[in-house]
């Protein structure tokens, strides 16, 4: 089977990967069923995500993987490392980017779409206002251990496997298909598409294709996983600082957007020279 799925064409490796991530969600989730009985406390709902996180994102890539390749960490781009000082520039990038990350997201949320779609307009707000009360009931920490443990399961679990499905996976797939550029950018609108998230679309979509040219400059998936892992660990540790201290935690969403818009501004500046740097970093390391 190993050898017969190897020698596969693209699109049928993508109908196995789509055939692998259905079993292993469903099988996720009957675990999830079988031990917590379908409970609705936030605890089991957490464990739910991780599982579901698991059999989604990241069974697959490796069972696809070794189906399709005699080096499967290779193939998934985990079997080597990076530069240091490209480790150092993507944690800047992605502390400076936040405040742009709110310019875009805001001007996103201005976006109105024509008076005939108003049903299905009004049908996504509902969907992201139900997301964001789930997520503010996840991203709740009450002690120091609750807090590690949101960041390992909304900031570390999401970075690795979604950036071994969609950077490690998807784009190697796509990418041998024809231009990895083309195939960059429609793995990020797919990542994007995948939250169901309309109102931030262009923000996560923007995201998405930064994590991929981070792993085709450096070869390592580990980089993007940083870049995703530092994105999200901020908005878990922003939030809860906030919370513990009694403050809206809607200002850090607001933070480059209306009265702060030259945060916003100056935050893409900065992000696109960072971004600049780090390619130089990326592709001297590789030269070397």
């Amino acid at each position: 089977m190993k050898g017969i799925a190897a020698q596969s064409s693209v699109w049928w490796k993508v109908c196995q990967f789509v055939m692998l991530t259905v079993v292993c969600t469903l099988l996720a989730l009957g675990v999830w069923a079988a031990v917590w009985h379908g409970s609705q406390s936030v605890f089991s709902l957490k464990m739910m995500q991780m599982l579901q996180t698991t059999g989604t994102f990241m069974l697959p890539c490796f069972a696809g993987a070794y189906l399709w390749s005699e080096k499967p960490m290779e193939w998934l781009h985990i079997d080597r490392g990076t530069d240091w000082r490209a480790v150092g520039v993507v944690v800047v990038l992605m502390l400076c980017a936040v405040p742009g990350v709110n310019l875009l997201a805001w001007l996103n949320g201005k976006m109105e779409l024509p008076a005939f779609l108003s049903g299905l307009e009004e049908l996504m707000k509902a969907q992201e206002e139900a997301a964001g009360e789930l997520t503010e009931r996840f991203i709740r920490a009450d002690s120091i251990g609750e807090l590690l443990l949101n960041v390992c399961l909304m900031a570390l679990l999401p970075a690795f496997s979604e950036e071994l499905c969609f950077r490690g996976t998807l784009f190697t797939l796509f990418s041998g298909k024809g231009n990895r550029h083309v195939a960059l950018w429609a793995v990020a609108i797919l990542f994007s598409a995948i939250h169901f998230q309309f109102y931030g679309f262009v923000p996560r979509m923007l995201l998405g294709a930064l994590f991929g040219y981070m792993l085709l400059w450096s070869g390592s998936l580990w980089l993007p996983v940083l870049a995703h892992f530092v994105n999200n660990c901020t908005a878990v540790v922003l939030y809860n600082l906030y919370y513990m201290r009694g403050r809206n935690t809607d200002e850090i969403d607001m933070f480059g957007t209306e009265d702060t818009w030259w945060a916003g501004i100056l935050s893409l500046l900065l992000t696109a020279v960072l971004i600049a740097v780090l390619h130089r970093v990326l592709h001297s390391s590789r030269r070397a």
